[in-house]
């Protein structure tokens, strides 16, 4: 018996929040009196399976090939479901990253086990495993226990703190064989089009700045002012749905529920009047700081911090003393 998780790859790199799951993960092995097992797949797992030992993984497997240079969900699952009975895995964790609740599912279903999607607690009681999900819109909080003897989670980003690397690991690292080849694989890749362009990634920021349907007046310039005080921040640019529809900034950039579920630590929300699909994506933020100048609008009764004014003078003011106090200035 073990409790395995998958440490995602992209470009090569680790996803930042498998390590969180991982941390939690240590934790909750301990309390299950079991193994901590992680599990990396990719063309290249050297330096990640190094870093899962450093993190508190009794024993990475890997599962190393040309046919895992990208995620495809066959190949994908088929090394999953090696690694879950090589460690004679009974909980299994991934990040729920678009890839992670994907693959979760299907092997969760494949296996017939319990699946608790997008979890943003996890704890054992009674040695038993215990999820926590939130539903309607962020709230209602509900547990999840299971009855399946394997149980398979995948966790929230941001949910749990990241955990600290050891200076010396003694994890054992096993390479696992592929029992796979490209004929037994349905989807092809044909071509690969990036346009992140080295953005922080929402989900994992710990700072967003978010512009609403209060940049009307002149789109472009707000938006602009919003990713100002975001780069000086060190942060990600967000939006509402209200600004993406209207065509003032890329959906990749949408936080809500038909976008992405955020949990920074600060939330700046810049123009946005705090409709209840906005609110679910991001109300799990730490520190809330709204600005409109509607003084009722919605967004108040979440913020921690409210600003009534307009945000093309409020967020320039913003990046001039953040600039000041961050020792920024020319």
């Amino acid at each position: 018996m073990s409790l395995l998780v998958w440490i995602e790859q992209a470009q090569g790199s680790a996803v930042p929040s498998c390590w969180e799951v991982l941390g939690q993960g240590r934790k909750l092995a301990d309390a299950l009196k079991t193994p901590l097992v992680a599990l990396v797949m990719g063309e290249e797992t050297e330096a990640t399976a190094a870093a899962a030992a450093q993190y508190g993984a009794d024993t990475v497997l890997t599962l190393t090939s040309p046919l895992l240079a990208r995620y495809r969900l066959t190949a994908y699952a088929a090394g999953l479901r090696q690694a879950i009975q090589e460690a004679d895995a009974t909980v299994i964790l991934t990040s729920a990253t678009q890839n992670g609740r994907e693959l979760c599912a299907a092997v969760a279903c494949e296996l017939d086990a319990g699946l608790a999607p997008d979890v943003v607690d996890l704890r054992v009681e009674e040695g038993q495993l215990v999820a926590t999900r939130s539903i309607y819109s962020n709230n209602i909080l509900v547990d999840v226990t299971f009855t399946t003897p394997r149980q398979f989670a995948s966790v929230r980003p941001r949910s749990f703190p990241m955990p600290e690397a050891a200076d010396a690991a003694s994890a054992e690292i096993r390479e696992l064989p592929l029992s796979l080849d490209e004929e037994q694989i349905p989807e092809k890749i044909l071509e690969v089009a990036q346009t992140d362009g080295g953005e922080i990634s929402l989900t994992d920021a710990r700072i967003i700045v978010s512009g609403g349907r209060g940049v009307a007046a002149d789109p472009a310039r707000g938006f602009q002012l919003v990713a100002e005080l975001a780069q000086v921040l060190g942060g990600a640019v967000g939006a509402s749905r209200a600004a993406v529809d209207a065509g003032y900034i890329p959906y990749k950039h949408q936080v809500g529920q038909t976008g992405k579920t955020v949990r920074p630590d600060l939330y700046i929300a810049a123009g946005i009047s705090g409709a209840i699909q906005h609110l679910a994506g991001m109300g799990g933020s730490k520190i809330i700081v709204a600005i409109n100048k509607d003084p009722d609008a919605p967004i108040f009764s979440r913020a921690h911090y409210g600003i009534v004014g307009d945000l093309f003078e409020v967020l320039p003011a913003l990046t001039a003393e953040f600039k000041k106090r961050l020792g920024q200035q020319k």
